[in-house]
């Protein structure tokens, strides 16, 4: 069985050029477009990953990191903060909350498959 990717970003671009590049690389994709939906789509599509833009409309990304890390049944969601707020303070705040990686935008689509695909096939 294929893995499942969330995407959540805010910028159809965005969103449309990784589910391309995710869905080619056959993982199963599905995306939303701000912090709320983002929560009701990991209770409906159950990712084993999460691609997460830290700015979005109503919840941002480390608000939503968190509460994935608060709750124990989603404990084993791989995330990856995929941002354009490249500080070190960021960077930290975003691992501190749980997240597994951190990627700037703008960012390399080989170096972000080959994150997906390390986070996903070996658990680190």
């Amino acid at each position: 069985m294929s893995k499942k990717i969330l995407v959540v970003d805010d910028e159809p671009n965005i969103i449309f050029s990784l589910e391309f590049l995710l869905q080619r690389e056959g993982y199963q994709v599905a995306a939303a477009a701000n912090g709320e939906e983002a929560l009701r789509q990991i209770t409906e599509f159950q990712p084993d990953m999460i691609l997460l833009d830290v700015m979005l409309p109503k919840k941002n990304g480390f608000e939503v990191c968190q509460e994935i890390r608060c709750n124990p049944a989603w404990s084993s969601i791989k995330i990856v903060m995929l941002t354009a707020k490249g500080l070190d303070t960021e960077m930290q705040k975003g691992l501190a909350l749980g997240a597994d990686a951190y990627m700037t935008k703008p960012f390399s689509t080989m170096e972000l498959m080959a994150l997906v695909r390390k986070l996903l096939e070996t658990g680190e």
